[in-house]
């Protein structure tokens, strides 16, 4: 990030909370998260640093549409790249409303393992049916491949 952009972040996102108090305008744009009516799957850890669970879980009271909050164990990188395969940490759910962190909480079902497969559960049930993925590449574009993925620029030192 540039300096001047990283600064604002901190400042705006961070020590002044103006996303979650709608006060943040980019590009001329009011962004006002009170408008998000889409479903969401709030995914935060309990042991992060720098979005702490508390202060994420306001999210559940800010958007329109229907939220799921779940809280992973362990940090921001732990917490959420756990695969199920390694089933370690766990996670919490609450499916009830709740006005604080806390009781919310204090109402969750903790579940061993990775949270990966109640959020693979929440896709399904927020997915339409499955079909063909769409054409990329040369099939869409019309200009010819010129190296298998990952690219052979990858390759060069």
């Amino acid at each position: 990030l540039p300096a001047a952009m990283h600064s604002f972040y901190l400042r705006a996102m961070y020590q002044e909370n103006k996303l979650s108090a709608g006060e943040i305008t980019l590009l001329d744009t009011p962004i006002d998260l009170t408008r998000i009516k889409t479903p969401s799957f709030i995914l935060s850890t309990r042991e992060d640093h720098i979005a702490p669970w508390k202060s994420t879980f306001v999210a559940t009271r800010l958007y329109r549409g229907p939220t799921r909050f779940v809280l992973a164990a362990s940090g921001h990188i732990a917490g959420v790249v756990n695969p199920p395969a390694a089933n370690k940490y766990g996670y919490w759910t609450n499916d009830k409303k709740a006005k604080s962190p806390e009781t919310w909480l204090e109402g969750a079902t903790q579940h061993d393992g990775s949270w990966w497969p109640a959020w693979q559960q929440w896709l399904a049930a927020h997915s339409g049916a499955k079909g063909k993925p769409p054409a990329i590449g040369a099939a869409r574009s019309g200009y010819p491949v010129i190296d298998d993925a990952p690219g052979a620029y990858v390759r060069q030192r």
